[in-house]
């Protein structure tokens, strides 16, 4: 027969070999998958490469990127609900899908999730093409109260900061059409080839049509001027009170994530931040932004999310939804 206290003795000295070895293994302990939660080419795919690039280095490990688009980021957020939450898969959690929840998209919500690092961060604006009749947005909003519902702002889709925006302008006596459209290009293309009168949109992301005079800012949604703008007038300037929409793209894991691996990833993606190659790359796309610690970023996206639940209740939550 077996020793009852034999087997207790060799349990408790397996345990106290093994539990070293637990304690000492350190995160990240094989490649960290970064969940782009849209299509290759746009804004939070950029980032989210150059995330993954620049922090390789940093945290010793692959770090491969698989674009999962779909329902306004959310299908590739669902995958990182999903996934062990140890850290080694992380997503971008931007403006835009934690709109959408707010708009009635789908049932995550900021609780859900733990931001580890806020990336970028930019005001919309309003562009007109190289030869529209609108030199300032005053004429522009002088044109949509003169004919309601005439121009035609291309927009990312109902629900959205485009929507809001829009709506808190008609809202305002300047009734224009959003006309949504899913595809960014596309949205870009019908204001370039005068199929709309007017595109709501970051300047990061139509950087290449505002440097080969295709579009011209005329208005940037903020309490202030954008510095890389400065004869553009803010909303704030015009009594507009639409200044609290920011795009910001952050990276983010599971709420349940355990802190030490948060902190671990914070601390990489403060470094990228750091980095020249990202210094450059976020003045390319007008997106530079302080660091914040993860508690910092989380209350940045659940303050958004607050705001604009209660635009939401203000210009009704029936037709966002749509």
């Amino acid at each position: 027969m077996h020793n009852p206290l034999r087997l207790a003795a060799i349990g408790l000295s397996l345990a106290a070999l093994i539990g070293p070895a637990v304690a000492q293994e350190k995160f990240p302990s094989r490649p960290v998958e970064v969940i782009v939660t849209f299509g290759p080419g746009g804004g939070a795919d950029l980032m989210g490469r150059q995330v993954a690039r620049l922090a390789e280095p940093i945290l010793g490990v692959a770090m491969p990127v698989t674009n999962i688009a779909g329902a306004s980021g959310n299908a590739g957020l669902t995958r990182l609900l999903t996934s062990p939450p140890d850290g080694h898969t992380v997503a971008t959690l931007i403006a835009l899908s934690v709109s959408s929840w707010a708009a009635g998209l789908g049932s995550a919500k900021p609780d859900d999730f733990q931001v580890v690092a806020m990336m970028q961060n930019s005001p919309s604006m309003l562009f007109v093409t190289k030869n529209s009749p609108y030199k300032t947005a005053q004429e522009f909003l002088d044109a949509a109260k003169q004919q309601p519902g005439k121009l035609r702002v291309a927009t990312s889709g109902l629900g959205t900061q485009d929507d809001i925006t829009v709506r808190y302008l008609a809202s305002q006596g300047f009734p224009t059409k959003n006309v949504p459209f899913a595809k960014p290009a596309e949205r870009y293309a019908s204001t370039v080839g005068g199929h709309t009168d007017a595109l709501y949109e970051e300047p990061g992301d139509v950087a290449q049509f505002i440097e080969s005079g295709d579009l011209r800012p005329l208005l940037v949604f903020n309490d202030q001027r954008h510095e890389s703008f400065p004869d553009v007038m803010a909303s704030k300037e015009l009594k507009l009170e639409i200044g609290d929409l920011p795009n910001f793209r952050t990276i983010a894991v599971p709420a349940n994530t355990p802190d030490e691996i948060v902190q671990r990833l914070a601390d990489a993606m403060n470094q990228v931040l750091d980095k020249p190659e990202w210094k450059e790359f976020c003045a390319a796309t007008y997106t530079c932004t302080e660091k914040m610690s993860p508690d910092q970023a989380q209350r940045v996206v659940v303050e958004f999310h607050d705001t604009v639940k209660g635009y939401m209740e203000r210009f009704g939550q029936e037709q966002a939804a749509r």
